[in-house]
């Protein structure tokens, strides 16, 4: 197996998508905007009254972790990653789009049960709502991750939503003593805000003595700090983290390199989905850190690519789009 620079654990999930009212999340008491953990029976329900109801978009693998692995690896970074699906369809279609991006990932990760889903419902405002049924990746353990590639990639990167899996927190913590002695740099997603309302016992679990790069969003900003003001989050955050990256939807991002704070402005677009935005920032910007570009061209890198994602439906671009941006931005660059 080949050395990587990145090593990613997360979930493993089908991601079913459709364009949905308000009314219809009203009706079914889903939050807008975050995440929400079901049985597969009442997934199943939701999932067949989806389809005689609503606007279906289409199927995509995703998984926060995995959309930014592979947001990583096609821009031209080396990836794994370390999750579990299962003996079925899905699980197979699941790791073969992560091989096609060119993500290294191992068998081992194949197991008895069944793959887990997400409904991903886009309202008019183009916000995402998420259902899901974990199913086998919700027993994720150290088992199914081959650690090998750690031991000498260049960065670790945690997903949020592993928060809720005590199996999965054990398996973290292993990835991080691991990454610690390896001098492999730890960055970390909260992910969504339900984790930070749910399962904030977890994320401090995992977050430990702290991470190298924190990744967050607004609302996870300030509901992690329990501040009314971004200032006033940064500031708290800075006891976890050196360095934070906190993303503003159209207004851009607030980075945070070793007390130092700028902000980088948004792009323009018409937004249309917002499944996977965070996650795409996240991969490019790793990506251009890991290529020594610097944290300003690094910020601005992930919102090109954030807002490309954000303007069609489903969490991840054509492979190939994402080199195509990264050469536009380097011109845009010289």
């Amino acid at each position: 197996m080949a050395n990587v620079d990145l090593f990613a654990i997360g979930n493993a999930l089908i991601d079913q998508e459709f364009k949905v009212s308000d009314d219809f999340l009203t009706a079914h008491n889903l939050q807008k905007g975050t995440m929400q953990l079901t049985d597969g029976e009442t997934q199943a329900a939701l999932y067949e009254n989806l389809k005689a109801t609503q606007n279906y978009k289409g199927q995509a693998s995703g998984g926060s972790a995995a959309n930014t692995t592979v947001a990583f690896a096609a821009l031209g970074g080396s990836a794994f990653y370390a999750c579990r699906v299962g003996n079925d369809n899905l699980g197979q279609i699941y790791l073969d789009g992560l091989n096609e991006a060119g993500i290294q990932t191992t068998t081992r990760s194949i197991s008895e049960g069944v793959t887990g889903t997400c409904m991903v419902l886009v309202s008019p405002d183009s916000e995402r709502t998420m259902h899901t049924y974990l199913g086998i990746t919700a027993e994720l353990t150290d088992v199914q991750i081959d650690f090998t590639p750690l031991k000498t990639a260049k960065w670790l990167y945690i997903e949020g939503y592993l928060s809720t899996s005590e199996t999965a927190r054990h398996a973290v913590e292993q990835a991080r003593t691991i990454a610690r002695a390896s001098d492999a740099k730890i960055a970390l997603t909260l992910s969504d805000p339900a984790m930070v309302q749910y399962a904030r016992a977890g994320l401090d679990e995992m977050i430990a003595d702290g991470v190298d790069l924190l990744f967050c969003n607004e609302q996870e900003a300030l509901m992690y700090t329990e501040t009314e003001t971004i200032e006033a989050a940064l500031v708290k955050l800075q006891e976890i983290s050196q360095h934070i990256v906190i993303t503003l939807s159209a207004k851009g991002a607030l980075i945070c390199n070793e007390g130092q704070s700028f902000t980088v402005p948004g792009r323009a677009v018409t937004a249309v989905d917002t499944n996977g935005a965070g996650d795409a920032f996240a991969g490019a910007f790793l990506y251009a850190l890991n290529a020594g570009l610097g944290w300003k061209v690094a910020a601005q890198l992930a919102i090109l690519v954030s807002s490309q994602v954000v303007s069609q439906f489903g969490p991840r671009l054509a492979i190939a789009d994402y080199a195509a941006l990264l050469e536009n931005f380097q011109k845009e660059c010289a």
